[in-house]
């Protein structure tokens, strides 16, 4: 075991998360600061128009993080007091946000397999204040929406879909970015493309594009004239020629993700005790996250120190997310005491292996082999 001096299973570290930039990114990037044209412009009109294209969605505003999108999500349709469901696994943006909308954010528990937002726990947690539903489509793997969409249209439900791991995501054929409501993306340096910070809405519904369009600019509908409060969420110019590089190889992007994910896959069924996230009834996923769920009892370690091991033998990893968000101290005081026992058990068995796509068979071979190695150091 590398952890204990031996030799690790790479010579070099295998990183977790990669982004891959062309050349001609690099040009366009240096065209832009040579134009002097660097905030929100053409090029990020541009960019909202080919995203909505690829997506399939009427329509799509492009903002400067994916909190940034949440929250202009939720201010779009929230009134003080509102509550969204939210999922208790996932990155805290997606409650946090609720707050800051002047809404409540109320927790559900997820699904132990495909770790995506529990539409029973939904229908238990709905009341006459409930404004909204906020699906996330975690590592790539989208939630229940043909369940989730029937519950929205029997109470008359907003969904607000937390899609920013799920660039390219298909349910039954349809890209998440094209569902009704309000899809909100990240383009952070881990996801399946990147703009280094930046995100986008889209929508169908014209109303909220041209709500949000103020939202993120000041309130500001013509210059210096300002309709409503809003922010400065803009997306510069910068961000939006990467983004449109990045989308240009999304699908090249995707396909290695997809087949580094089988190979994985296939890899883990001869480990025992190791198995991936579930993917759902009729999902194309798109992998953001290769995501592995320990069973605990077939070994004599945590999941800190399984991934602690990895890590010697240089492999990348990450746990997302060690603490749900039912525990997390900062939304005690707008959540209360929520038991959401399965996001509790997942977040202490949970870790993620590398599955991007600069990842060579070699490296893969590697992954699986450092992964059976401490798998069988630690076995019971």
């Amino acid at each position: 075991m590398a952890i204990e001096g031996g030799r690790p299973v790479s010579a070099t570290p295998i990183p977790i998360a990669r982004p891959v930039f062309s050349e001609r990114t690099m040009r366009e990037v240096v065209e832009v600061l040579r134009s002097g044209y660097l905030r929100q412009g053409p090029r990020t009109e541009e960019f909202e128009e080919r995203f909505r294209e690829k997506v399939g969605a009427r329509y799509a505003y492009a903002v400067n993080s994916g909190t940034a999108a949440l929250h202009v999500a939720y201010l779009s349709i929230l009134k003080p007091g509102d509550e969204v469901i939210v999922p208790a696994f996932t990155f805290i943006a997606t409650a946090s946000m609720v707050v800051f909308s002047f809404g409540r954010p109320v927790l559900a528990d997820i699904d132990g397999e495909t770790l995506t937002i529990d539409p029973e726990d939904v229908k238990e947690k709905i009341t006459s204040r409930t404004r909204a539903i906020a699906p996330v489509h975690l590592f790539g793997n989208a939630a229940d929406m043909r369940a989730l969409e029937e519950i929205a249209e029997d109470h008359d439900l907003y969904l607000v879909n937390d899609a920013a791991q799920a660039h390219g995501t298909q349910v039954d054929g349809r890209d998440v970015g094209s569902l009704d409501h309000l899809n909100c993306y990240s383009f952070y340096p881990t996801k399946s493309m990147t703009t280094g910070e930046g995100g986008m809405v889209t929508t169908n519904d014209p109303g909220l594009y041209r709500l949000g369009c103020l939202i993120r600019s000041h309130g500001e509908e013509e210059k210096y004239r300002h309709t409503l409060l809003g922010f400065n969420y803009r997306m510069t110019e910068i961000q939006a020629v990467i983004g449109l590089n990045q989308l240009s190889r999304l699908d090249e992007f995707l396909e290695k993700r997809r087949k580094n994910a089988e190979i994985l896959t296939r890899g883990l069924r001869e480990i025992p005790g190791l198995r991936p996230q579930r993917i759902g009834r009729g999902v194309e996923p798109s992998y953001s996250y290769y995501s592995v769920l320990m069973d605990l009892e077939e070994f004599k370690c945590s999941r800190d120190e399984f991934v602690e091991a990895l890590r010697a033998e240089n492999i990348g990893c990450g746990v997302h997310y060690p603490v749900p968000l039912n525990r997390q101290p900062g939304l005690k005081p707008f959540c209360g005491d929520v038991s959401c026992p399965v996001s509790e058990d997942v977040s202490s068995r949970i870790f993620s292996l590398p599955v991007h796509p600069g990842l060579s068979e070699e490296d893969l071979r590697k992954i699986l082999e450092a992964v059976d190695k401490v798998s069988r150091h630690y076995q019971r």
